[in-house]
């Protein structure tokens, strides 16, 4: 019941995105003199509807979106004799960037919203580098038994002779730096006699020389069995730190670097769209699914609804954020039919007027949006076949959390 629950609230949660998105062209158009004839969420018949002013706002049946319908958004637009001289197209330039921009920086807002609520409800996961700490500081067992667990050991830890201090976040192995525990295993594995460890201390930074001991541990085979190695080792067990946890007074600072992190993923994330096509594929032909591929609103919301299941609320909050922020950097592509498409179009003609004043000639006409209909079809016809691709793998082999 919790699986259902929480598949109809993400859901949900992604049908107010999307009207809030279109929320942000409403109010821009509004405010900058636009007329604004319709306001709906969802697609398909009309459910309900009322006139507010000049603005009719309803619901329609099919709960996959929204629209807001502006006049004279393109100059082949019909415009009642009252729509005259309020047309989108007709405005200054700087007015039809606003009200273009202002649907993925609503996006933008309510995720960074989204953020603040995750960082003082359950902390920040860490996006890039994760700290690593020294949790325990232990004797080096030279063996292990047969299951794969060192055998007692006795004597002085070797790093805390060298100076090691339990809770000093290691930064750096022999000069090099250290993104994650894993890398610092590595690169402690690539010293011969010892290790030089860079660490942070009550704001100091140090380096600490621990000597290397050679010791044997069993490492696991693709079928499955254990067989010894021989790797160095110094007597440190570590800590990594992957949530960031914050107050009221620190969470601005922490919210805005989350913000830049999760923008630079999102922009990673939009690059790599093409190169995903193959893995989908593979996962619709019954091949593995990969993690990172994209997901639908139907793979989305079946994750939100296997977090809510599980109680993990926060993965919740965080897949929403996410896809609001992919969602606002999505619709900024300067392709149409995406708000990026009319801005560039906005930017084209007036860098285009300006040019020609500069040699003393007129105005030239608005741009004619049927000679871009075969560009835009085709952006429609690649967008829709990627999403048909998406929706069947997350129906036929969805990514699964748990």
């Amino acid at each position: 019941m919790s699986f259902v629950l929480g598949i109809v609230l993400f859901a949900a949660a992604l049908l107010i995105s999307i009207a809030w998105h279109e929320l942000g062209h409403h109010v821009a158009a509004k405010a900058t003199g636009m007329k604004v004839r319709r306001f709906f969420v969802g697609f398909g018949p009309t459910v309900w509807s009322t006139h507010v002013g000049e603005t009719e706002y309803g619901l329609k049946a099919i709960p996959l979106g929204g629209f807001c319908d502006i006049a004279g958004m393109t100059p082949h637009d019909e415009l009642s004799v009252t729509e005259q001289g309020r047309a989108m197209y007709q405005q200054k330039t700087w007015k039809r960037l606003v009200v273009m921009i202002a649907g993925p920086v609503q996006n933008f807002i309510l995720g960074f919203i989204l953020i603040i609520v995750l960082a003082l409800g359950w902390g920040l996961p860490i996006l890039g580098d994760q700290p690593v700490h020294a949790t325990a500081l232990s004797c080096v067992a030279p063996t292990t038994d047969a299951t794969g667990n060192p055998v007692e050991c006795t004597g002085p830890a070797p790093a805390e002779e060298a100076g090691l201090r339990l809770g000093d976040q290691i930064v750096a192995v022999n000069g090099a730096e250290v993104a994650n525990s894993s890398d610092l295993v590595d690169k402690v594995r690539d010293s011969t006699s010892s290790a030089r460890l860079t660490v942070h201390r009550d704001g100091q930074t140090m380096d600490v020389t621990i000597p290397v001991t050679q010791v044997q541990r069993m490492t696991e085979k693709d079928d499955g069995t254990l067989v010894p190695v021989t790797v160095p080792a110094i007597g440190v067990t570590l800590d990594r730190v992957t949530v960031a946890h914050y107050d009221w007074t620190s969470v601005w600072g922490g919210a805005v670097s989350f913000t830049g992190d999760i923008a630079e993923e999102t922009v990673k994330s939009l690059a790599s769209l093409p190169s995903k096509i193959d893995d989908l594929w593979t996962a619709v032909t019954g091949g593995e699914r990969a993690a990172d591929t994209p997901v639908s609103v139907v793979g989305a919301s079946r994750l939100g609804g296997e977090a809510v299941e599980r109680g993990y609320w926060d993965l919740f909050f965080g897949l929403l954020l996410s896809i609001n922020f992919f969602l606002g950097a999505f619709n900024l592509v300067p392709l149409l039919p995406l708000d990026g498409g009319h801005m560039i179009i906005a930017i084209y003609e007036k860098v285009r007027n300006l040019l020609r004043r500069a040699f003393g000639r007129s105005d030239g006409a608005p741009v004619d949006y049927y000679k871009l209909l075969p560009l835009t079809y085709a952006v429609v016809a690649v967008m829709g076949a990627f999403m048909v691709l998406t929706v069947t793998a997350d129906i036929i082999n969805p990514i699964r959390i748990f």
